[in-house]
């Protein structure tokens, strides 16, 4: 699963940022440029609206589950949002796994009370 949400984050960065990065050289930070050609249509309109309740949910399942499990630099999956839920979702997927496999393995391991009973 690992190699799979590593190839969401690699997806989830580069195809966003491919768009979006030209734009910002030929128009610079112009948000209300922005603004108004994110809804310019209904069809970008509708995308943009499902990327902002998108990105909320991922936030808030962020916050939530990491903290739930007690989860280190829940920051980082937080500021990917940025780029974002592309990228935020699969990076928490890919640090969760990973938590949960190093809690999972410490859980494993035998005690040393355990094993030299005094």
């Amino acid at each position: 699963m690992q190699i799979l949400y590593l190839s969401l984050c690699i997806a989830g960065t580069v195809l966003p940022l491919s768009q979006f990065i030209p734009w910002l050289c030929a128009h610079g930070l112009d948000v209300p440029l922005l603004l108004q050609q994110a809804t310019s249509s209904p069809l970008s309109a509708f995308a943009w609206s499902d990327v902002l309740v998108s990105g909320i949910t991922v936030a808030v399942l962020i916050v939530v589950e990491g903290r739930r499990l007690a989860m280190p630099r829940l920051w980082l999956p937080v500021c990917c949002l940025v780029v974002g839920p592309s990228l935020a979702l699969p990076l928490f997927l890919l640090l969760r796994h990973r938590h949960l496999a190093a809690v999972g393995s410490a859980e494993k391991e035998p005690c040393k009370q355990c094993q030299n009973p005094s």
